[in-house]
């Protein structure tokens, strides 16, 4: 298997470039629901340990359904697959650009939720516009063991997010595992309760906030993603669903920046406009850097060939 591995703002990205499933053709919700049924042993081989970061998350390359776009793609993680991924999408614009198969300018990726304008802005900077993004219940508490009752907003930015202004610790790297361990109780309490997402779809993120620790942003957050890892990135999807919430609360204008610091000191640039529906529809702005090209090997009996459970 092929792979080219890059970085958003410290986390990473892993691009497979042969090597792959083949989903053949149709709409990519669809051939996301085939990979997770017939295929999931590529996710585990690429994405899990011993070859790879529990941070990573993974970009298939597929032909787009939709005409109109450059590309599709699917992402996923060691937990699973994502319906968008914002530092993802970035990683793979400038992945593109430096195999030379993306030129600077507007661009569309297709994924399992639906299309992502990108606009590549130079080899490592690139805007991506995300699909609607909306906060869908404000002030949901819920009752998490050894902690106590917590107040979230629901939020949906390509992800499901739980958005928690304040945190158990500080929003530095020496907290990462009290953070860690808070955000799990917390999304093991919003399961057992049942507060999802709409549709009964569960909530597989839990974001912190604070005050930002440097001059010129607006604010600092931590993400718990999927499969336990936390995003070393602003977090792409993150970032839109605060976006949706500050609108809904009046606090962030359309066309205005909001500055996303993340825990290990990257920053998004992040605002919104209205479409014509009055839908939010957010931007992020971010780097990423490639960091490495690889053949990945899978040697008959390893026991470890798909990856560790």
């Amino acid at each position: 298997m092929k792979v080219i591995d890059s970085h958003t703002g410290g986390e990473p990205t892993r691009v497979i470039l042969e090597g792959g499933p083949d989903l053949g053709a149709g709409p990519l919700d669809e051939r996301c629901a085939l990979f997770a049924r017939d295929f999931d042993h590529f996710r585990t081989m690429c994405v899990r340990e011993p070859r790879c970061s529990d941070a990573t998350v993974g970009a298939l390359l597929c032909e787009p359904h939709d005409s109109t776009c450059s590309v599709g793609v699917i992402f996923f993680n060691t937990a699973g697959y994502l319906g968008m991924c914002g530092h993802g999408t970035i990683g793979l614009a400038a992945t593109l650009a430096y195999l030379g198969r993306l030129e600077p300018g507007e661009h569309r990726f297709e994924t399992p939720v639906g299309v992502v304008k990108v606009n590549l802005l130079n080899a490592n900077e690139v805007r991506i516009e995300n699909v609607e993004s909306y906060r869908y219940r404000k002030s949901v508490s819920v009752d998490v063991p050894d902690i106590g009752p917590v107040v979230g907003d629901i939020a949906w930015g390509g992800n499901w997010f739980f958005l928690i202004d304040g945190a158990p610790a500080a929003l530095t790297l020496d907290n990462v595992q009290e953070l860690t361990y808070a955000s799990t109780k917390i999304r093991r309490a919003l399961n057992k309760a049942g507060v999802t997402g709409e549709g009964g779809v569960e909530i597989d993120h839990i974001e912190f906030f604070e005050e930002p620790a440097s001059k010129g942003a607006d604010s600092r957050n931590f993400v718990l993603c999927p499969g336990g890892a936390y995003d070393r990135s602003p977090c792409g999807t993150g970032t839109c669903a605060k976006l949706a919430c500050l609108a809904a609360d009046g606090k962030l204008l359309p066309g205005e920046d909001w500055i996303q610091e993340s825990i290990v000191g990257s920053r998004f640039t992040g605002s919104y406009r209205y479409d014509e529906a009055g839908r939010i529809i957010p931007s992020i702005t971010g780097s990423a850097y490639i960091c490495g090209e690889a053949w990945l090997t899978f040697q008959e009996g390893d026991p470890f060939r798909l990856g560790i459970a």
